[in-house]
Parts: structure tokens; sequence; C-alpha cells
């Protein structure tokens, strides 16, 4: 797969075709169980995700806040690991070949693994690109290479804090999207101010032509309205794994489990459609 090709290339080309932005949406790959994960994110694309992202469970989340870092212990309890995250991914596979899948998290499962066996599987199960937040561009060649041999894209973060030199050593071997992590401290913290995301975009397009996404801190359709207006995609993740948890009878899914959180999707979703505002 060329990098023209991917599956994360064509969806931004659509999305820009059809001048709205996409929604990215998030979820811990097992949580808070392996059939249950399936069967949601097997919706996500009909209830309005243009982009699915994958939590990779993770002992010491150290990015993320208190909701995701719950989700990653529940779906360890229930048995998650690597194998079984791309086990997820292969399976959605099976129906859907369109909607890319990106796995986000830490390196050390996949330096666990070996980055060229995790790229060829990651590759071979239908994931499309990675963000691995505590891997620094200087050092990610041992990834960054084998994973674009397999056609995965390594996503780069930026925040509000990157200053000129780091940020163009960020975006010198970035593919697929930027990630603009538009606020400083973990997942779910705080949310953005529009102006302000609109001003650190302008800068990024300065200095590249990928599609610019962004998240932390977003939570409500309005806000993502917000953010669709100066961005290419709105990231939201704590929210929707927050959603999950309320439905949770002792931790484990409930009878409303999926269908609540495929409808507080097409919430969302619903400012970035025709007719909806943005």
């Amino acid at each position: 797969m060329s990098e023209a090709e991917g599956r994360l290339e064509r969806r931004f080309k659509a999305l820009a075709d059809a001048g709205r932005s996409g929604l990215v949406t998030f979820l811990t790959a097992g949580d808070p169980d392996a059939e249950t994960a399936l069967e949601i994110v097997r919706g996500l694309p009909a209830a309005g995700a243009d982009v699915i992202e994958l939590g990779m469970p993770f002992s010491d989340p150290m990015a993320d806040g208190p909701a995701i870092q719950a989700a990653g212990q529940r779906a360890l309890a229930a048995g998650a690991d690597m194998s079984a995250t791309l086990d997820l991914v292969r399976a959605f596979r099976t129906a859907d070949d369109d909607t890319p899948v990106v796995l986000m998290g830490y390196y050390n499962p996949i330096h666990a693994m070996g980055c060229e066996a995790f790229a060829e599987a990651a590759g071979a199960a239908g994931v499309d690109g990675l963000i691995v937040v505590d891997l620094p561009p200087e050092e990610d060649a041992a990834l960054r290479l084998p994973a674009a041999g397999a056609g995965l894209r390594l996503i780069r973060l930026t925040t509000p804090t990157t200053d000129e030199a780091r940020l163009g050593s960020i975006l010198e071997h970035a593919a697929g999207f930027v990630y603009y992590a538009s606020i400083t401290g973990t997942t779910g913290a705080a949310s953005p101010e529009t102006a302000d995301v609109a001003a650190a975009l302008e800068r990024l397009r300065r200095q590249t032509a990928l599609p610019l996404a962004v998240g932390f801190g977003i939570k409500t359709p309005d806000q993502v309205a917000a953010v669709a207006r100066v961005a290419d995609a709105a990231v939201v993740g704590s929210a929707i794994v927050e959603c999950l948890a309320g439905t949770l009878e002792a931790g484990r899914a409930g009878g409303t489990t999926v269908a609540a959180v495929l409808d507080f999707v097409a919430q969302l979703a619903a400012p970035l459609r025709p007719g909806g505002g943005s």
C-alpha cells in the first residue's frame, strides 16, 4: 500500500470533497469485554464515526485521564492484550474494508512484541495508523520504518507548548494526519478554546499539508461543531468512554451499553452532516 493509497488518505480526501470535517471516535479495545467492544466498533461507522481510534490497553497509561485509565483496567481484567486488540480489528475488517482504524497507546507493549512483528501483524489485521504517545520522533525509527513497510501511518502529536524547533522534528516524518492535542495535561481534563485552536492550526498549516485532527477535551456536539469549523476532524475519546462506563452494571456490559454508546456517537456526528449546522 503506497502513501497515496491508504484508507486514511482516501477518507480525508472524501471528507474534503464533501466539504465537511470528520469525527474520530476513541474507545479502548476490549472495554468492557471483547464481544461488547466488537459490537460497538462494528456500529461506529453507521453512527457517524469517520475514523476509529482504538486504545491499546496498558497498565500505566500516563497521558490518559481517569476515564480512559479505568477503561484500560476493565479491558485488561477482561483478558485484553495486544493479540486480542488485533483480533478486534481483524474481526471488524470482515465487514468493513473502508473505515480507517488507528491504534493509540504506549510503546511498551509494542516493544515487548517487537516492532517488526507488531507492524507486520497490525498491517495484516487491517490497522491503518499508529499514535504512540510516549515515543519521541527522534527515537521512533525502530517502529516508523517497519510500520511504513506494512502500510501503517505513524501519526504525530503536537500540543500548545510545542515550539518551532520541536515542531519541525515532529512533522518531518508525520503521516496520515497530525493530531493536535488542544490542551495540556491528560485526556478529558478540560475543554479547548476555539480561537486558540484556530490560531494553532493556522500555524500548523504553514508547515504541513496533512489533515489536522483536534482532540483532548471535546465532549459535546456543540464542541464538535466548533472544532469542525477550523479543523479537518474532531477527536472524541473520554466522553465516549464515560458514556460507556455509565451503562455498566457491576463493571460489566449492561443491556443498554451498545445502544447508548452508538446513540451518543450519532449525537456527536450530527453537526457534521448535511443540515447539521457545522
